[in-house]
């Protein structure tokens, strides 16, 4: 089968298309015949060896962290699903591969398409709807009626993460381009402010939550808006000490990433909230959940127009990387 693989960690996108065996599967585990598969920043960072030290990967490796697709085998131990089911999945850290034409995945990590999505749109779900409700169930502890604030949410993430917290009852508002206000209105923001035209810092009252998606230049501002004992969570801006212990990672990386988050520490502990960094983990437990509220809200992920095979791996990965896509950028298997 085909697979786009790296042979080591490089800051140039270099991915190899290659001819590997079609995987065997475990006892617990499902063959997937692969759809499409999302493309993601987080696959630049899994090139660049920049998560390294959350999840190493013995090289060569295949690429890929989300997919779609039907199931042509299934393990001894496996009873919610049979051969031909479409499913998605946000693959597990320790096993990512989803720009292949097969994978093997544990039972766990998969569930059902849902019924208002194909195989290209659904691939642009499930990664970024387990973020979303990772991140408000799991880290910020949300309450019905609290107040969230999510800046850059015109891009991928907002289009799940706004139907999701309106979801689970919280008061939504969002900053990005013009363009993507009357969509994001419509998923259920209660307020949008147009960053050209609006500054949020400058115009919000203080609010419990906020979820950077912006990085480490916006950090002062966003803190600048979260009530006393409040929390921002980011995406982005790197780990701390507590997403270590989170992670039950080892001691020694305890100290190191408690060296590097200090100075985010500081700043939220001066502003009288908490810092907090999140990497997204498989459940399909949670992926369940989410499914339901997609077809409850007909939530249709935006998708990229550009098409591009496997072959074209490298050129999607650029255009994610350099490009400004328009939605989700997918490869498409068949």
């Amino acid at each position: 089968m085909k697979a786009a693989q790296i042979q080591k960690y490089s800051k140039e996108i270099n991915v190899q298309i290659v001819d590997i065996p079609i995987p065997e599967i475990k006892d617990n585990e499902v063959l997937i015949k692969v759809k499409a598969a999302a493309v993601n920043p987080l696959d630049i960072l899994n090139i660049t060896g920049e998560v390294k030290l959350i999840q190493d990967y013995q090289k060569p490796f295949t690429l890929g962290n989300e997919l779609t697709g039907v199931i042509e085998k299934v393990g001894k131990e496996v009873t919610d699903f049979q051969r031909g089911d479409k499913v998605y999945s946000r693959l597990p850290i320790d096993k990512i591969g989803a720009f292949a034409e097969y994978v093997a995945v544990d039972q766990e990590a998969i569930t059902f398409l849902p019924k208002n999505l194909g195989f290209v749109t659904g691939a642009g779900a499930p990664l970024t709807g387990l973020t979303a409700y990772q991140a408000m169930t799991e880290r910020l502890r949300v309450q019905q009626g609290q107040t969230i604030f999510i800046p850059g949410a015109s891009g991928s993430f907002g289009q799940m993460a706004v139907p999701i917290a309106r979801h689970l009852g919280l008061q939504v508002i969002v900053s990005g381009n013009a363009t993507a206000k009357e969509r994001m209105l419509r998923s259920g923001a209660h307020l949008y402010i147009d960053y050209k035209k609006e500054n949020y810092w400058e115009v919000l009252d203080k609010v419990d939550f906020v979820i950077d998606t912006l990085g480490n230049k916006e950090i002062d501002h966003e803190l600048s808006i979260v009530k006393k004992g409040g929390k921002l969570l980011s995406l982005i801006a790197g780990p701390n000490k507590q997403f270590a212990v989170d992670q039950h990672l080892p001691i020694w990386k305890h100290w190191l990433f408690w060296a590097a988050g200090a100075k985010l520490d500081k700043k939220a502990k001066r502003a009288g909230a908490t810092y907090h960094f999140m990497f997204v983990q498989s459940n399909n437990e949670q992926l369940r959940k989410i499914s339901e509220i997609i077809e409850e809200k007909n939530i249709i992920p935006v998708i990229d127009p550009h098409e591009f095979t496997i072959e074209q791996t490298n050129e999607a990965l650029q255009l994610v990387k350099n490009g400004h896509p328009n939605g989700k950028v997918v490869i498409k298997f068949d």
